[in-house]
């Protein structure tokens, strides 16, 4: 049943990975709007930040996760 573990870390990896797909979508359409409405930077540049910092944080869960699998059991 060891394996068990390593397999829940690395299902947490995973996510860490997508995690980090889904902050460079958030920066890449955050850069887009900015550029086709400069007027409103400021305002999508302060949304950009709040989403990068939620999307970071289930990132930082998931490897808290993946290090809870692999050395407690």
């Amino acid at each position: 049943m060891e394996w068990g573990y390593y397999l829940a870390a690395a299902i947490a990896m995973i996510s860490v990975g997508c995690s980090a797909i889904g902050e460079g979508l958030v920066c890449c359409h955050a850069i887009d709007g900015m550029s086709r409405n400069p007027e409103m930077a400021g305002k999508l540049r302060t949304n950009m930040i709040l989403g990068c910092a939620l999307v970071e944080t289930t990132a930082i869960y998931a490897l808290l996760v993946a290090i809870l699998c692999l050395f407690v059991h």
